[in-house]
């Protein structure tokens, strides 16, 4: 199976994924502590989790990501997540592996599976709608940080 949930030995991959993605997204500025990211996804009180996708061809490369975390919906009164990061190395899209993250999702909860997609990519819009999600019309995101 071509995803399987990340382990502390994947910790470089998963932040060179996070700071790929960040660079194709405009983002030079973004530079990950491993150190820091080890404690949250791996320590004793985690607050996310990693699925990672390998190409089934090359076993043992990482291709890409979804980085999560689970939320709950009081209005269904059910658990969610909340994929914050899902990527795949330009070297390995069009071959499934972003659908096989996304339904390793799917399979994980009976809530609702919610992310963010930046304004104006068509292609993800695109790729979205053939599995089915919807964008949430009505609702605007806000986004309070600590450095405000």
């Amino acid at each position: 199976m071509p995803v399987r949930d990340a382990e502390v030995t994947d910790i470089e991959e998963i932040c060179a994924l996070i700071e790929e993605h960040a660079r194709f997204e405009g983002n030079d500025s973004v530079s990950l502590d491993r150190t820091e990211m080890t404690k949250h996804l791996f320590g004793p009180d985690p607050k996310a989790w990693v699925l990672v996708a390998e190409p089934p061809e090359q076993p043992g490369t990482v291709a890409g990501m979804a980085f999560c975390s689970w939320n709950f919906s009081t209005w269904e009164a059910q658990p969610g997540i909340w994929l914050d990061d899902l990527y795949i190395r330009p070297e390995h899209r069009r071959g499934g592996l972003g659908r096989e993250l996304l339904s390793a999702l799917r399979a994980r909860t009976t809530g609702r599976i919610e992310w963010d997609m930046q304004e104006g990519n068509d292609r993800a819009a695109a790729f979205y709608a053939q599995l089915g999600a919807e964008p949430v019309p009505g609702w605007i995101r806000y986004r309070w940080s600590a450095r405000s």
